[in-house]
């Protein structure tokens, strides 16, 4: 809960103060080297020729400069030691003036040389820094503003480090490496999160020294607590109003003292050894004057001496010495000085108009992850408005959800409604209580930041993962939400994938693996949840691009079989090359049209007939290429209003792509009516040799061969044989070999599926064991797990010599009781081993 309310007010501000305070920044840094760069600019005011006669004294060049302004006083000299280098005078402000007229002058001839170039810019940009140059000067509305954005500036360093505090706190690579490889919302967070903590502690100086001109109550506070005594104190409450323009209506005619005898006291004190020299004239009757004077190594411009001196006599008062001071009275008269970091000498000056220029980045990258979070909160809003009774359904599935943006809640809802209706809650709600409750419970999980759970769940994470639930009636799957961006990809999906199953819950399939925003994975997920019952026909939630291929072959593998017809159907590109893919993957197929019986008996229950036309096509010609509705409709106009897009079907490939062909094994599925099913007849029957094929492939990472050229324990029933042929395939290509095969079909004379290349993968000693159940057959009666539990010596033999597993066959019937062989064969903790480290794969379905 504290992490979701200081993201909330962490953003919030981010969108309203984040702007003035990349505003500040800019102007900030572009003030920082100002005396440097009007120097460079104003040559001849700022800096003066050299060899033209000693200085005048400082009573001459005052004299002098007030004579050229008709007497007006001044009320600042400030004498530099470089003979090089202009003075600097201050006159007395008029009428309703906020200071005075400043100007350099040449100290040899006490010539007013005015102001150096760039001036007037510097003033603008400085009103911008500290009021935004908004009416009413520092006590408009313009000051509180920026105190404001200040105080969040001190917000943002401290929650931010808090929000991106890494599992690793003492994993210095987590805190200060900047990984450029990244893009997208993964670049933003990284440039958001690792540059904030760069500069966070520098951005709480800048904000802390900021507030002592914002507010009078927060700088004396800050002066009581660093010396023990308010600036009230020190000065009393003394003058006023009516004092100080008093001083102004007499600036022309109050004699102005004489620093002859003072003057040469300074320079003993400082033993002549000084970089410049400041006096405030003092006000009338006051006899004693203080000179500000700025070491010679002086950091800054506050690392000064003062020296107090009465200017009757020239005797020292009092010499108030820079390191002779506390620290917090150093603290309090620095703090200009600190607030533009040449507190700290050249390198702090640079230090901060680099984090100045960083300002506007926070800015941008956080408007830029709002907008992010926005759309996909977005697009959550759309599904819950579709679907607004989802959250209170029941039944015995559960789908839970732990979502940091809303990406994970959205698919959670999804799912649900793909299966007629599920109960959705997050993640934080689910106990043993609801587990009980329920016999399958699907989990949408996202992992944030580096391996960590979302927000909402962090409290679950780790209070009620600590230890197992009660689930030994469950059955669940885990769809997990990462970013491979992050070493840690899935971390928590994993973590909740552990969890269940030390509970003694067992999967339905292997974890589901989203890469960002990786619509293959959205559709495997899918795919998946049709074999637990969801529409087999429902949309792509992410549709996809497809591409021309054409039917090559098409022959039959099983002729006098009890079971469905299985083909070996073969096709290539339409135009160009052939692609590349891997053993494993996955090639989608989109139908090109429905089963013809199909059509024509929806349209008799419908009372429609064929050559209907609406939108200048016939109903048959609709509907050919979209799903059919699952009940009659009245009108011709009401069935094309309700008409989706074809699904596509997912077939495991079954060669490589030096063979030539990319080649499928599909058994074709006869529905109860007759008719046959949308994908396996359009490739089985209705789409005629050299005909359109739309079709796209997928990258299946969970089927891949493990890396090192292991050998393989291939295990698989029916068409299942597809997938475990395109790694033998790849294997012979290779010039790899010795793997085992233990297959399960029908009957031994009809569903040998390819017994020739079977054979000939033994004679070039592609498999050195073939192990096959005949099911039908009376003299077998066997599945593929009886095979593993009549070899589990062997098994364990094979495994421990580095062999990896790979499952390719149906999720009912088959896939769990070869997972239950497998565990009983090896044990739960190598069989759950061998899963982390991909060395057991599935590709079920």
């Amino acid at each position: 809960m504290t992490r979701q309310v200081l993201f909330q007010i962490h953003w919030f501000l981010g969108i309203t103060a984040g702007f003035v305070l990349a505003l500040m920044g800019v102007t900030g840094a572009t003030l920082s080297f100002e005396n440097e760069i009007m120097r460079l600019l104003s040559p001849g005011i700022v800096t003066l020729s050299p060899g033209k006669g000693p200085a005048l004294s400082p009573d001459e060049v005052i004299a002098r400069a007030s004579a050229q302004r008709a007497g007006l006083k001044v009320e600042r000299l400030t004498a530099e030691h470089d003979p090089e280098a202009a003075w600097q005078v201050q006159f007395a402000a008029q009428g309703k003036e906020r200071r005075g007229e400043r100007s350099y002058v040449d100290p040899r001839s006490g010539i007013l040389l005015g102001q150096p170039s760039g001036t007037g810019f510097f003033r603008t940009v400085e009103d911008l820094h500290r009021w935004l140059a908004l009416p009413g000067g520092g006590n408009g509305i313009g000051r509180q503003i920026t105190a404001f954005s200040a105080i969040s500036l001190v917000f943002f360093a401290i929650s931010g480090l808090y929000l991106r505090w890494p599992r690793r706190t003492f994993d210095w690579r987590a805190w200060l490496v900047l990984d450029l490889r990244k893009s997208g919302r993964n670049l933003y967070r990284a440039l958001h999160a690792v540059i904030g903590g760069w500069v966070a502690l520098v951005y709480l100086l800048s904000a802390l020294t900021g507030l002592w001109w914002s507010y009078d109550w927060y700088r004396q506070g800050v002066l009581y607590a660093l010396t023990g005594k308010t600036s009230r104190e020190e000065s009393g409450h003394g003058g006023g109003a009516n004092g100080k323009e008093g001083a102004k209506e007499a600036a022309k005619e109050t004699p102005v003292p004489s620093l002859a005898r003072a003057w040469p006291t300074v320079l003993a004190a400082m033993d002549g050894r000084y970089r410049s020299i400041s006096i405030s004239m003092p006000e009338d009757g006051k006899e004693t004057a203080t000179f500000r004077v700025l070491l010679e190594d002086a950091r800054h411009d506050r690392m000064t001496d003062d020296i107090k001196v009465d200017l009757a006599d020239g005797k020292l008062v009092k010499a108030d010495r820079y390191d002779r001071r506390s620290l917090g009275k150093v603290i309090t008269t620095s703090m200009y000085e600190l607030h533009r970091g040449a507190f700290f000498g050249i390198g702090g000056r640079i230090l901060l108009l680099l984090t100045s220029l960083t300002m506007p980045l926070f800015t941008v990258t956080g408007l830029l992850l709002y907008l992010v979070r926005r759309r996909k909160k977005r697009s959550l809003r759309e599904v819950v408005e579709a679907q607004p009774a989802l959250s209170a359904a029941s039944g015995d599935l559960l789908v839970a959800f732990a979502s940091q943006t809303g990406g994970a809640e959205r698919l959670a809802r999804q799912t649900a409604a793909a299966l007629g209706g599920a109960r959705v809650v997050p993640l934080s709600a689910v106990d043993d209580a609801l587990l009980s409750d329920v016999d399958r419970a699907l989990f949408v999980v996202s992992t944030y930041g580096e391996g960590e759970p979302p927000d909402p769940a962090r409290r679950f994470a780790r209070q009620a993962m600590a230890t197992p639930p009660g689930a030994e009636h469950l059955e669940y799957a885990v769809l997990a939400l990462g970013d491979r961006e992050y070493p840690e990809f899935c971390a928590f999906g994993h973590s909740v994938d552990r969890w269940l199953h030390a509970g003694g819950a067992r999967r339905l399939f292997d974890m589901v693996e989203v890469n960002g925003e990786d619509i293959d994975a959205q559709r495997q997920w899918q795919q998946q949840l049709a074999a637990l019952g969801a529409e087999p026909d429902m949309p792509d939630w992410e549709p996809a691009a497809y591409e021309n291929w054409q039917l090559a072959e098409r022959r039959l593998l099983n002729p006098g079989s009890a079971g469905g017809p299985a083909f070996l159907v073969s096709l290539r590109p339409a135009t160009g090359p052939m692609p590349s893919w891997q053993a494993g993957d996955i090639a989608e197929v989109l139908p090109g049209a429905n089963d013809p019986a199909r059509i024509a008996a929806y349209l008799s229950a419908c009372g429609l007939g064929r050559d209907v036309e609406v939108e200048g096509k016939s109903l048959a010609d609709h509907l050919s290429r979209a799903l059919i509705p699952d009940h009659p409709v009245e009108s011709a106009g009401e069935l094309v209003a309700a008409l989706r897009p074809l699904p596509h079907r997912e077939y495991s490939i079954a060669s490589v792509p030096g063979d030539g062909s990319l080649d499928l094994l599909v058994r074709q599925v006869e529905r109860t009516d007759g008719t046959l099913g949308l994908g396996s007849g359009w490739l089985t029957h209705f789409a005629s040799p050299g005909g359109a094929v739309s079709l796209r492939l997928r990258a299946n990472e969970g089927f891949h061969a493990p890396a090192g050229g292991r050998r393989l324990i291939l295990i698989g029933n029916g068409t299942g044989l597809a997938g475990l042929r395109g790694h033998l395939r790849q294997s012979r290509a290779e010039g790899r070999g010795g793997h085992w095969l233990l297959f399960g079909e029908r009957s031994r004379a009809h569903d040998a599926l390819l017994p020739g290349e079977v054979e000939g993968w033994l004679a070039d000693g592609t498999l050195t064991r073939l192990d096959r159940a005949w099911s039908r057959d009376a003299d077998c009666g066997r599945y593929v797990q009886h095979l593993l539990a009549e070899a589990e010596a062997d098994l364990r033999d094979w495994v421990e010599n580095g062999a990896a597993i790979l499952v390719c066959g149906s999720l009912q019937g088959m896939a769990p009781a070869v997972d239950d062989a497998l565990r009983r064969a090896l044990g739960d903790e190598r069989v759950e081993a061998m899963a982390e480290a991909g060395l057991y794969r599935r590709d079920i379905y």
